[in-house]
């Protein structure tokens, strides 16, 4: 099991933190969504139990070997002392799909009499909260009384893609550790090990859609990202005065089995008329920034209200459109 790439420093302090003996129970893993902070996570929740199971010293680091029995209750589901809290799906039949809203309080009190306890395998047990920002306020409430008053041996990784957020009496109890955007060689670098196949130019959109998320880019991958953004380049190069370039990718991304590629339209568009920004000046740096503001109350109306496909892929490319040199 890798470490992911990038964010080498947090790393690095966790792993000092458990070789000083004297880890702090609550941990805060904050930083932008799809940057590694869960994997991470995951990977420190392993190395923790393994460690407080061993009977000889492990590997130096976050290694534990294949053959490792927590390592393999971790695998199957069935360690005693781990336990993950993350949103479910709506329908048990369909993990991973239309997840609910929120973590509920029932997944809060459910930890309640493991806490009665202590750990079964080890003097460590271990709580991952993926993420706390999707917790109701009555779990979170819930989970304060425990941060509060520690159960022995218990350590907390609460993710959260937004701290400020929450409340301030669960951050002022958990240590940060603080995860960034990634740069674009090692967003290259993971894009690379997940879409071996995919062409340079695709690479180089889904890079420039990711922002420094590889989670991010990778939602966006099999969706010809790069054609999308050639499309709107093209249209910001001329401002389309015929309108036939915006008509042509509002008809493209209408129809039904268009979907994916219309909602990673929303997503990027005005990602793409930000990028901008930085070059200009003056009214031009005017317009960018007022199209920037109207494509995001845009395409949150479009994904709120449902609006029709075509007409909203029209006016999103009209704000793109404004960006052609006057």
């Amino acid at each position: 099991m890798s470490l992911p790439l990038g964010n080498s420093a947090a790393h690095a302090a966790f792993a000092a933190a458990m070789d000083s003996g004297a880890l702090h129970h609550a941990w805060l893993f904050a930083g932008p969504e799809g940057v590694g902070k869960a994997s991470f996570a995951r990977i420190a929740a392993l190395r923790l139990l393994a460690d407080g199971a061993a009977k000889s010293p492990l590997p130096p680091g976050y290694d534990v070997p294949a053959d490792n029995y927590t390592r393999n209750l971790i695998a199957a589901g069935s360690h005693p002392d781990y336990r993950e809290l993350a949103r479910a799906p709506k329908d048990a039949d369909k993990p991973g799909q239309d997840l609910a809203r929120s973590i509920p309080i029932a997944q809060v009190r459910a930890l309640q009499p493991l806490f009665a306890v202590t750990p079964s395998m080890s003097s460590r047990r271990v709580i991952l909260i993926d993420a706390i920002d999707d917790l109701e306020r009555a779990g979170a409430n819930a989970l304060l009384k425990n941060l509060e008053e520690p159960p022995q041996g218990t350590i907390f990784l609460l993710i959260s893609h937004a701290p400020g957020r929450l409340l301030p009496t669960i951050r002022s109890r958990c240590r940060l550790l603080r995860f960034e955007s990634l740069d674009d060689r090692t967003m290259e670098q993971v894009l690379r090990g997940q879409q071996p196949n995919a062409p340079n130019a695709e690479i180089a959109a889904l890079i420039a859609a990711g922002q420094g998320s590889p989670g991010r880019a990778l939602g966006f991958a099999g969706l010809d990202m790069a054609a999308l953004d050639s499309a709107m380049a093209a249209i910001a190069r001329d401002g389309d005065p015929s309108n036939a370039q915006r008509s042509k990718l509002a008809k493209s991304l209408a129809p039904k089995a268009a979907q994916p590629r219309y909602e990673a339209f929303l997503e990027r568009a005005p990602a793409f008329i930000a990028a901008s920004a930085p070059g200009r000046q003056g009214a031009a740096l005017r317009t960018a920034l007022d199209s920037y503001d109207a494509a995001r109350s845009l395409a949150a109306s479009a994904r709120g209200l449902s609006l029709d496909a075509q007409a909203t892929v029209f006016e999103m490319a009209g704000f793109v459109a404004t960006l052609a040199p006057r």
